[in-house]
């Protein structure tokens, strides 16, 4: 029996070291981490835009900014869902306001990214974060979910509201998504004889959990130039109108994201660095 013992352990000792427990997590650390569904990793520094020059969405920055404040500040706050046109700024606003907050109130909030295959260790992600006196964004970028997913809505929608691993006080969840629906809704969904509608709240109803629920809208084009206007003002970077307009045109859509690579184009033609 202490040979079979001996060998079991052996066995156990050598599974661990091929596949070791994750590592504690210091969530006062660091001002962001990455989630990846077991363990998180603590990031030094965190990269954002200066909230100034998110220019076009000030309706929709002067929302995620005070959210986030609230947040920040221990009080109460929204979940988030940032829906809408690609490039206009959603996951840059989410991060520049973290590091508003963070430069208002040093070390009272971190930003968690969640890995979009990771969603399934969010519980336990929830339940360690509201053992900690600090205040957690936990952020889902370019969320979405496929026709066959039935299981990964229903567990958001649970977690956002009403479920009995609903997250704590303390945390508050961001999303990011190209829908407002975040599920794919089908214009067949209408034509289905039992309750159309049914199937259209459902897919819905995800969406309805957000407290706060904000669209970003492709540029016109006074919009884009006013953004590189901006950005080049902030920059002393001389650039052409002209030019702009004929980089949004050979990329097809002129977005915040568009704008930043056109500028990015200006200081690299002028040996400039950004």
């Amino acid at each position: 029996m202490t040979d079979q013992g001996d060998s079991l352990t052996r066995i156990a000792d050598a599974l661990e070291r091929l596949s070791p427990p994750p590592r504690p997590t210091d969530w006062t650390a660091f001002p962001a981490y990455v989630w990846d569904g077991r363990s998180a990793r603590g990031v030094a520094q965190l990269e954002a835009p200066d909230l100034g020059l998110l220019r076009g969405i000030e309706r929709q920055k002067e929302l995620v900014v005070a959210n986030v404040a609230r947040l920040s500040a221990g009080h109460a706050a929204h979940d988030m869902l940032l829906w809408g046109s690609r490039g206009m700024g959603k996951s840059a606003l989410i991060r520049g306001s973290i590091l508003a907050a963070q430069q208002a109130r040093p070390g009272s909030i971190a930003l968690v990214q969640i890995a979009t295959d990771a969603m399934e260790g969010l519980s336990d992600l929830f339940a360690e974060l509201g053992r900690y006196d600090r205040n957690f964004l936990t952020y889902i970028d370019d969320l979405g979910f496929a026709d066959s997913d039935s299981i990964g809505p229903r567990h958001l929608r649970s977690w956002l509201e009403g479920g009995v691993e609903a997250r704590p006080a303390n945390v508050r969840l961001a999303v990011t998504s190209n829908r407002r629906a975040i599920v794919p809704r089908n214009a067949g969904e209408q034509d289905d004889p039992l309750n159309p509608r049914d199937v259209v709240d459902d897919k819905l109803a995800l969406a309805d959990r957000f407290g706060l629920s904000i669209g970003f809208h492709a540029c016109d084009q006074d919009n884009y130039l006013a953004i590189i206007r901006g950005y080049c003002e902030e920059l002393e970077l001389e650039w052409e109108e002209s030019e702009a307009l004929e980089w949004a045109r050979r990329r097809g859509a002129r977005s915040g994201r568009t704008a930043w690579q056109f500028v990015n184009e200006v200081a690299g033609k002028a040996g400039r660095t950004l």
